[in-house]
């Protein structure tokens, strides 16, 4: 079931992370796989500072648009950063770590969503 809410939220944190040039966005649609949220969208910052940026960029994004984040984890070393808003929820990486993690491997049985289908 397509949910328009987390739909219009993961646009927006798209939009977020691009305004701050973020590198290889990845969403991946979760709602069939997992009770936990509808969407991840996976990020890749360059260091530290732009990781924050990255963050705090996409925070107040989603906080305007009435929805603050519940959790937050990872800001203060920023090599993963999570952001929690319920029906969606943001990674952010240094490459290292992301490489390491490798969410869109362990998470493959979502849907992988180009960009150009989230405009």
């Amino acid at each position: 079931m397509e949910n328009s809410k987390s739909l219009e939220m993961a646009k927006l944190a798209i939009d977020a992370l691009e305004d701050k040039k973020a590198e290889d966005i990845r969403v991946i649609d979760i709602s069939e796989v997992s009770v936990i949220a509808d969407y991840f969208i996976i990020a890749g910052g360059s260091n530290r500072s732009q990781i924050q940026a990255l963050c705090d960029n996409v925070e107040e994004k989603l906080g305007r648009a009435g929805t603050p984040a519940k959790q937050i984890e990872g800001y203060d070393t920023a090599n993963w950063i999570l952001l929690d808003f319920g029906d969606i929820i943001v990674h952010i990486f240094d490459k290292e770590n992301r490489l390491l993690y490798e969410l869109e491997r362990i998470w493959r049985d979502g849907k992988q969503i180009e960009l150009s289908d989230m405009k």
